[in-house]
């Protein structure tokens, strides 16, 4: 809810009144380009309640009737790291290896494998050096249903790696505060030197602002707002590298997302997401990292081949699974 004081004798009003340029005063309305009133938003969700990860509720036992695990993984790294679509997936199955399978089976196993995945992906205790802690952030835009939705982005620019996403339909201040969450995990206090580096979006602000709220000192810092795409001032200047990582994160997930055309429903979009950002952390080679992965698990490394290594993945979701719903009663 946001509650706007109206009051024209307002001190905070007229403060910011005396900062508007005099051309725009004396326009009609001129005033109403800038936002000089005082507002307040009141949040009516506690997103600090809700779960980041969640057991879900339809993992399956992965049990074959017509094919086996490989081909569920070949159907994996052809849709995921070489991108192709459902269609061209199966049609390569077909081609190069005399496999018959439905597109619809391929989407069938990438759901599978994103349900089992997405817990792993998610609570994984990604490298968060206080020494030199920085994140980006940014959101772009997909389509489900022709209707524009939004995802969003945290990297840590030490590593490169993607710690926090969110997938929404709209572009408030909540999704942007459960993909802060998602990257906060295990940390039990902003380390001193710690930067979040962000475009000039007003929701970044808002979300560091209720983290301070929640946990008052522990979770106190700024956002580092990178505006425009010249280097017009100081901040801009200094950060800007930090802004086209996150722009270069995110075409290379649209390079991905093109040929889905868009997705049917939320749900299958988080679960392309969630196989993307599995491959682009775990398996995906980055000149970065040397042209090794960007976290380097000692259990997927196992794997003599692509296929293999998504299924150490899987079975690394299963494993994750479990201790959730252990740890859960």
């Amino acid at each position: 809810m946001i509650h706007k004081c109206v009051n024209p004798k307002c001190s905070y009003y007229i403060h910011n009144l005396k900062s508007v340029s005099k051309e725009d005063l004396d326009e009609d309305y001129g005033k109403n380009k800038y936002k000089l009133h005082y507002v307040y938003r009141e949040f009516v969700i506690d997103f600090f309640k809700l779960d980041v990860t969640t057991i879900p509720k339809n993992a399956s036992s992965l049990k074959f009737t017509k094919h086996n695990s490989h081909i569920m993984s070949l159907c994996l790294t052809y849709k995921v790291n070489l991108g192709l679509s459902l269609r061209k997936t199966a049609q390569a199955l077909k081609d190069i290896h005399g496999i018959s399978i439905s597109h619809q089976m391929v989407a069938n196993y990438c759901k599978t494998a994103a349900v089992c995945i997405k817990p792993f992906v998610d609570a994984y205790p990604y490298d968060k050096d206080p020494d030199h802690l920085a994140f980006a952030a940014d959101e772009t835009y997909i389509k489900v249903r022709g209707i524009k939705g939004y995802i969003w982005f945290i990297m840590n620019a030490a590593t490169r790696a993607i710690i926090g996403y969110r997938i929404s339909d709209n572009r408030g201040v909540g999704p942007c505060i459960m993909a802060m969450r998602m990257a906060f995990q295990n940390l039990k206090k902003i380390p001193e030197n710690f930067k979040f580096i962000a475009d000039g979006y007003s929701a970044y602000p808002l979300a560091a602002q209720q983290f301070f709220v929640k946990y008052k000192e522990k979770f106190k810092f700024n956002i580092t707002q990178v505006i425009g795409l010249t280097n017009d001032d100081a901040v801009s200047k200094e950060f800007r590298p930090y802004k086209q990582m996150i722009e270069r994160l995110n075409r290379t997930y649209k390079a991905s997302y093109r040929p889905t055309n868009g997705f049917d429903n939320y749900d299958g979009a988080n679960y392309d997401l969630a196989l993307w950002v599995a491959y682009y952390n775990f398996l995906r080679p980055h000149k970065h990292n040397h042209f090794k992965p960007l976290v380097e698990d000692d259990v997927i490394k196992g794997g003599a081949n692509m296929p293999a290594k998504w299924q150490l993945l899987i079975f690394l979701g299963q494993q994750t699974i479990k201790k959730m719903q252990d740890a859960a009663g």
